[in-house]
């Protein structure tokens, strides 16, 4: 019963704490509400096959798209439904993301708030700094007004690799990225859309995420009085044996 209970309560405290990300991030621009999962499993072991416990399974994510908001910023971007940007990971490996909020870094790096470098046509976006004017079309095409330049010059000097990916086809990593599940491909394709001067925000309900976290707090606080529950049986065992 105490081995129940207490992978029981850790299942809890992890949900909390997954609950509580939820809820810090409800205000992240292109943030993706995380899903607690766990399942009972069985322990094999000696003796009867009786015993069992709370097995945390991988976390899913609401892959529903949030809200879009106008900004008139001009390095700020929305994608449609099914589109992704790409962007180097730590590793300098291809990840996807739907943080739309992107500066350009004093190198001519075109990089996401987060600091992740955005991937273009023929690699990681350098643009021709200093820049006075920046703006992405439908289709991504990166177009540039080099300081200097007349008020009517735009310059096409790249494309934005963005991808279109189901919510069956990727996966959340622990650096808050998506990648392609085993055995998946994505690539580009001509039914994405760039929205420039837009932002996809948060899809998490503040509401809902309350709701949960009170959820996961009464159960912790029901598997601790379920431990307590086994210690005093046990306790009385003893004084029964300690009689006979």
């Amino acid at each position: 019963m105490v081995y129940i209970a207490a992978s029981g309560a850790k299942q809890s405290l992890q949900g909390l704490a997954l609950k509580a990300n939820n809820l810090a991030n409800a205000n992240t621009t292109g943030f993706k509400a995380d899903f607690a999962q766990a399942r009972s499993m069985q322990a094999f072991g000696e003796g009867l096959p009786t015993r069992v416990f709370a097995m945390q399974e991988r976390p899913g994510s609401n892959m529903v798209s949030g809200g879009i908001v106008q900004t008139g910023r001009d390095l700020d971007i929305a994608m449609s439904d099914n589109a992704w940007l790409a962007v180097q990971d730590a590793s300098g490996n291809e990840a996807y993301t739907k943080v739309g909020t992107l500066n350009i870094t004093a190198q001519g790096m075109l990089v996401t708030s987060g600091g992740r470098q955005v991937i273009g046509e023929g690699g990681p976006v350098i643009l021709p700094v200093p820049v006075e004017k920046i703006g992405f079309s439908q289709d991504g095409a990166i177009q540039v007004r080099p300081q200097g330049a007349p008020a009517n010059f735009l310059e096409e000097v790249d494309t934005l690799r963005v991808v279109e990916a189901n919510s069956s086809q990727l996966e959340k990593g622990n650096d808050g990225l998506f990648r392609p599940k085993a055995n998946v491909t994505v690539d580009t394709s001509a039914n994405v859309k760039v929205l420039s001067g837009s932002l996809e925000m948060s899809n998490v309900n503040p509401v809902h995420e309350m709701v949960d976290m009170i959820s996961h707090q009464r159960q912790f606080e029901l598997q601790v009085k379920l431990m307590k529950t086994a210690e005093e049986i046990d306790e009385r065992q003893d004084q029964l044996l300690r009689i006979v």
